[in-house]
């Protein structure tokens, strides 16, 4: 019976029996391994020792080791050589007792990877180099002037010691340096264990950064990425300032902005920002340069070497190619010199900055009371890109007309010379397949299929239009002091554009000088004439995406994957985090000790007061036993006991049938 009730009794306390045995592994086996020998055992003295006491711990195993008294191993020799030359630093010695950080610890890895088991004797000393300590000439951040820092609303990246990234946020961010001797604020943005220890994750250099207009340190975010200048421009790039990433170039990219780099990083953090602030004229793409594939750079766009930025204009026009490093001011410049195109798209948001636009202006000025655009429309084709080559020519024509004085000039394009110069003519193409109402509106025809809209058949055939704008300026001074006298004009007021549009096809050949001289007839006649005055509602161009594809940032790209792995990363730190905690291993087996007293308390009084259902309450021992019971008293044999009804019938019993007294 032993077997069965030793068998109930585990099972009764296996939940104690587990936590018991948790406790007793947390506390001999994952506690020691989470608190490592310190150097300080190395050396056989006690932690937070002295640099003389450190020095006179060596002295006395030096002494043994030259009197030939000891011959240590190499494991144990690297041990205390390490040791004494890491605690005799002040500095490497104060990071080690506050912060726990062995900043050296891998030249002691490197060290014995390369002398093995060969006699100490032959180990080059010492093994740390003499260090630098003096601060470099940074923006070092104290605790006193902390509070103070968020005063504008640059980000801030705040860095254990000094790295290079620092150069590549100049104008973007504020940046910093803390001393570690700086215990107050160093202990403020190091992180805590969960029992209160300081430390630093990662070790150093140690980055933290506070976003644009983070007036606190709540908001503060670490790095925990691997510490090289790329990985922390990009983080600071897109984590803390919501810059786009700029991707690679390939043959199928639509880029205008070609970035040619030798080392392959990512992008600085100026140089997003202003992609950021073009994306509506150009497209960015980065190329890390390759000797091998010079010749195809160079056949492609012309560039003989890196770091270089190409400008890619219409088809057909040689690129823009710019040599060296670029700064923020630099950059800046040159994109405001090439962000349009030869021939620049009409689009969203450039029609207003374009002034082919009824709700706008005219670029020569708001005073400015007529003024035209020549809008080449058609599918993106090569049909389209020849067509948008030869406006690029009717430009340069009208161009070259206006600044020659010669005696022979065609004075027929003068109006169009002289409106181009002043800035009343723009020349613009629009994408028809995209911009399918806006093209439908003025090209409305029965064949505007061939131009506007999704391609149904093979042919492309591009149109060239031209729309006179023309705004009343006295009807919209009376328009500003003038109240609807219903809804019904009030309705109409917002209906309908501020400018009038006349608009004129051209039908003629793909001619040069017929072209530019279609134009300039049609401006003459517009400035010269008394037209009527028609206004009407235009269709809004289809805005674009306000990230596109190739400058899109990393959180609106990979947000869920990116996300996803740093949470499940940071809650592994965590759980590592308190497998470090003394606490646990006492937690769980005061666990075990209580839910032990609790289960033997519940069996003890389902032992002492028996059951509500009047009858005696079994035992553990009566419920094992009681099967055996029940078939010994079916084999029970009657023999001895006195006859009663309520024995069994006898095998050879006969009962007489009564008589029916009814019947006699």
């Amino acid at each position: 019976m032993a077997g069965p009730t030793m068998i109930s009794k585990v099972k009764a306390y296996w939940a104690p029996l587990i936590l018991f045995g948790l406790g007793l592994f947390y506390q001999l086996v994952v506690l020691p391994r989470s608190f490592p020998p310190s150097h300080y055992d190395a050396l056989g003295i006690k932690p937070y020792s002295s640099v003389e006491q450190v020095k006179e711990a060596y002295e006395k195993f030096s002494s043994k080791w030259n009197s030939g008294e000891e011959i240590p191993s190499t494991a144990d020799f690297l041990k205390i050589q390490y040791a004494y030359e890491l605690l005799t630093d002040p500095l490497w010695k104060r990071n080690y007792d506050v912060y726990g950080i062995d900043e050296q610890l891998h030249i002691l890895e490197k060290v014995r990877e390369q002398y093995g088991e060969e006699s100490y004797s032959r180990i080059d000393l010492p093994l740390l180099d003499a260090t630098d300590h003096s601060v470099h000439a940074f923006n070092v951040v104290t605790s006193e002037d902390f509070p103070s820092i968020f005063h504008d609303s640059k980000p801030w990246l705040i860095q254990n010691p000094d790295d290079p990234v620092s150069a590549l946020l100049e104008g973007i961010a504020n940046t910093g340096m803390v001393e570690l001797g700086d215990i107050r604020l160093a202990t403020h943005l190091a992180e805590r264990k969960p029992i209160g220890q300081i430390f630093f994750r990662r070790g150093l250099p140690s980055l933290v950064a506070f976003p644009p207009g983070c007036k606190s340190s709540d908001c503060m975010t670490r790095f925990e990425g691997e510490l090289s200048v790329d990985a922390v421009t990009d983080w600071f790039a897109t984590a803390i300032l919501k810059l786009p990433r700029i991707f690679y170039y390939t043959k199928e990219s639509m880029v205008k902005v070609i970035f040619f780099s030798k080392t392959g990083e990512r992008a600085s953090p100026f140089v997003r920002q202003i992609s950021r602030n073009y994306w509506a004229y150009a497209s960015f793409a980065f190329v890390l340069w390759r000797e091998e594939e010079s010749s195809i750079w160079w056949n492609t766009f012309e560039v003989e070497s890196a770091p270089a930025i190409v400008f890619l204009k219409d088809p057909g026009v040689k690129p823009v190619v710019y040599y060296g490093s670029f700064n923020n001011s630099r950059l800046s410049e040159v994109m405001e010199q090439n962000k349009l195109q030869e021939l620049p798209q009409l689009r969203s948001v450039t029609s207003m900055e374009l002034g082919c636009d009824a709700r706008g202006y005219s670029r020569a000025g708001s005073d400015t009371t007529i003024w035209y655009c020549v809008i080449l429309a058609g599918r993106l084709s090569p049909e389209l890109n020849k067509m948008r080559e030869t406006m690029r020519r009717v430009q340069e024509t009208l161009l070259s007309d206006d600044e020659s004085n010669a005696a022979d000039t065609d004075q027929s394009l003068a109006p169009a010379a002289v409106a181009f110069r002043n800035k009343r003519l723009t020349f613009a193409w629009l994408d028809g397949e995209a911009q399918d109402r806006y093209c439908s509106f003025y090209l409305f025809s029965e064949t505007s299929f061939e131009t506007c809209g999704a391609r149904r058949d093979m042919s492309d055939v591009p149109r060239l239009f031209i729309v006179r704008y023309k705004r009343n300026t006295t009807e919209d001074e009376a328009k500003i002091e003038r109240k609807p006298r219903n809804i019904w004009d009030a309705m109409q007021e917002q209906e309908v554009d501020p400018a009038s549009q006349l608009v004129v096809r051209y039908n003629g050949s793909d001619e040069i000088p017929q072209i530019a001289k279609w134009v300039s007839e049609i401006i003459q006649d517009g400035d010269s004439k008394d037209l009527p005055f028609y206004r009407a509602k235009t269709p809004e161009l289809v805005p674009e995406d306000s990230e596109p594809l190739l400058t899109r940032s990393a959180q609106s790209l990979f947000s869920k994957s990116i996300g996803m792995k740093q949470r499940i990363r940071n809650i592994m730190g965590q759980c590592y985090d308190y497998l470090g905690d003394p606490r646990i291993g006492p937690a769980l087996l005061l666990a075990a000790l209580m839910s032990f007293g609790t289960i033997w308390l519940m069996r003890g009084q389902q032992r002492a007061h028996p059951s509500q259902s009047g009858q005696p309450g079994p035992s553990a021992n009566e419920d094992e036993n009681r099967p055996a019971r029940r078939k010994r008293a079916k084999q029970g044999s009657n023999e001895g006991r006195p006859p009663s009804i309520t024995d069994e019938e006898p095998k050879d019993a006969y009962q007489m049938p009564l008589l029916d007294s009814d019947s006699d």
